[in-house]
């Protein structure tokens, strides 16, 4: 079953290659997707570009809002996610576990929906 962690931070991920909590972060990261890579369980991740860069869409009475920000405010935002291949959720939790936003934040684990392709 697939499994889409959603990373939830409100610490600020620093973005300066050269300071060492970028470093740092960057090592931890690099070995929890080397240890699901070695398991075969990634199937992708990627972080996000900050919120200010969201744009949200909603449609109302068939008018399409487009809205510069986030769909809600909220005190943690959504920086990344990842997407493993898991036996089952305790397999999922596990390596949710590993990455370093569960230190920081939280890292939201969704079972993705499987959903047959109409014929």
């Amino acid at each position: 079953m697939k499994y889409l962690f959603l990373l939830r931070t409100s610490a600020q991920i620093p973005n300066d290659p050269g300071a060492p909590e970028y470093a740092e972060t960057f090592a931890a990261f690099t070995r929890a997707l080397d240890g699901m890579r070695e398991a075969g369980v990634l199937i992708d991740c990627s972080p996000l570009e900050p919120v200010e860069m969201a744009t949200t869409v909603r449609v109302r009475d068939g008018q399409t809002l487009v809205t510069d920000g986030p769909a809600a405010e909220l005190r943690e935002q959504v920086g990344g996610y990842t997407l493993l291949e898991c036996a089952n959720l305790d397999e999922a939790l596990k390596w949710a576990a590993t990455i370093p936003t569960a230190l920081t934040g939280s890292v939201e684990v969704r079972p993705v929906l499987s959903v047959p392709t109409p014929a």
